[in-house]
């Protein structure tokens, strides 16, 4: 008999990277797991995936149905564009004639015959092929083979410690569509991984894995995001910034613009997220883009998350005010990626931003915070989310813009979202009337790297450029879209009354 492995942490490959990441490191060899899940949950690829890793590793891989036949399961490798060279798929499905009434059991239950010749099936092909990984699928069958609860379990038992002695990692199908909740093989299995969907109102659903159970390893508790996409099984886990966190001196980074910098108190600095609010039209995306534009011409690369505008938009507006930014999109340096409305979950959303820092951008720009929260309707925790992407960003030294639109064009506004709390830094832009026109201004309400200037400043977007402009000293409330002019006289006696 061979001696069953006994270190906890010899670790194989499931053949999904980010379901390693949140098991800790992958399976533990020659021990026995649970993956459940709804129909359609993804259970039958995940499986594919697991053993497909196997044979790649030189492994002998066995694929056991119960229900569904080769010719099914061929064609879902297809559909992904995986080769099964290397896996071996058994069917153990009664070839009799279920619907003919001589073949039906009288004298005895099914589960006196069927669940004896069914292991028997299942047995023999082990025996004859002595795999190291082997998918069982699915055990509603054995389960209504088994006729009871007691039955049942020591039949799972009996399999557990066979697939042990023979040295082999199992992982069994549950599809859950028996007739009632079962726990029997989640208190047997090592390990116990959940896949669950859930509906949307609108778009695509929300699909979630959970590790449920796994003995003696410290995995990633909570709901990690996943989809199915061509290709196969990809799991986002979830951030924990408290793994990365370190020291390290941060310098500006300035705009190339001298009145803004001036504004800002010399620039932006590395590492810290910038809050950009005001209503829509004011310059917010161009402001950011500025900063865009500024680290691709160091030769630095920059990411722009677009919720509203196109890529095409996006492109043609910059150029339309002097910050072309299509040469460094098509060299590479600057990544554009366009989210379609809830059609991605926040644990992609974050593995896509991670993804872009961990690959070199020193700027990744959100626009905008509003079509961050519609785009995810359904899902809860979003400011949560939000703050460990600005954490995760932070601790790279990633300089992060977070564009909000507020609601109204004067008087009292409000962007839907209150993010002031996470950001580093807060600049307002504003429209005010004067003179008979519709100016803007632009002001800085919070900067933690640095002192700034705390006075209001002209703002302008021209065919050439942006322009930050004086001080606006002859104005009194402009923060509520309708000022009044102050003389040079009251700008002394008001001076002279501060000091």
């Amino acid at each position: 008999m061979v001696i069953q492995n006994t270190v906890s942490k010899d670790f194989i490959s499931t053949g999904i990277p980010g379901l390693d990441n949140i098991l800790g490191g992958g399976l533990t060899k020659e021990r026995l797991y649970l993956l459940e899940g709804d129909p359609g949950a993804g259970k039958t690829t995940m499986a594919i995936q697991f053993l497909i890793e196997g044979a790649k590793q030189g492994e002998k891989v066995l694929y056991i149905t119960l229900s569904e036949n080769e010719i099914e399961l061929r064609a879902v490798a297809q559909a992904h564009g995986f080769s099964l060279d290397g896996v071996t798929i058994h069917e153990v499905i009664q070839e009799t004639n279920l619907l003919d009434p001589a073949e039906q059991y009288t004298a005895l239950h099914p589960s006196e015959v069927e669940l004896g010749e069914t292991n028997n099936l299942i047995l023999e092909m082990i025996e004859k092929m002595n795999p190291t990984r082997v998918v069982l699928d699915s055990l509603s069958e054995l389960q209504l083979l088994s006729g009871n609860a007691l039955r049942y379990r020591r039949h799972v038992l009996g399999l557990k410690q066979y697939f042990a002695n023979r040295s082999c990692t199992a992982l069994l199908l549950d599809d859950k569509s028996s007739v009632r909740l079962d726990l029997q093989v989640r208190s047997i299995a090592h390990g116990v991984i959940s896949l669950q969907h859930f509906d949307s109102d609108y778009g695509a659903e929300r699909r979630v894995v959970r590790i449920l159970k796994y003995r003696g390893i410290n995995y990633r508790r909570g709901p990690h995001d996943y989809s199915i996409i061509t290709g196969g099984i990809v799991v986002y886990p979830n951030a924990i910034v408290a793994e990365s966190r370190h020291l390290a001196e941060r310098s500006q980074v300035k705009s190339g613009l001298a009145g803004f910098d001036a504004l800002i108190g010399g620039g932006i600095e590395e590492g810290s997220s910038t809050f950009i609010s005001g209503p829509p039209g004011t310059g917010k995306s161009s402001l950011a883009c500025q900063f865009v534009k500024a680290i691709t011409q160091r030769g630095e690369k920059a990411a722009i998350f677009l919720f509203e505008e196109s890529l095409n938009t996006l492109l043609n507006r910059s150029k339309g005010i002097g910050l072309d930014l299509r040469e460094p999109y098509e060299s590479g340096l600057l990544t554009v990626n366009q989210i379609d409305p809830a059609e991605m979950s926040p644990g992609e959303f974050t593995y896509a931003v991670r993804a872009l820092a961990d690959n070199g951008a020193k700027v990744i720009v959100i626009d905008s915070l509003n079509g961050y929260l519609n785009a995810m309707p359904d899902a809860r925790f979003l400011a949560t989310h939000l703050h460990d992407v600005l954490t995760y960003l932070g601790q790279r030294g990633v300089l992060t813009f977070l564009i909000g639109v507020q609601q109204g064009i004067v008087g009292p506004m409000s962007t839907g979202i209150d993010v002031s709390y996470m950001a580093d830094n807060v600049l307002i832009l504003r429209y005010f009337e004067a003179r008979g026109a519709v100016e803007k201004a632009i002001s800085v309400f919070k900067k933690r790297g640095s002192a700034h200037e705390t006075a209001l400043r002209r703002f302008e977007i021209t065919s050439q450029g942006i322009e930050v402009g004086a001080v606006l000293n002859n104005f009194q409330g402009i923060l509520t879209g309708v000022p009044s002019f102050i003389s040079p006289t009251e700008i002394t006696i008001l001076h002279h009354d501060k000091l």
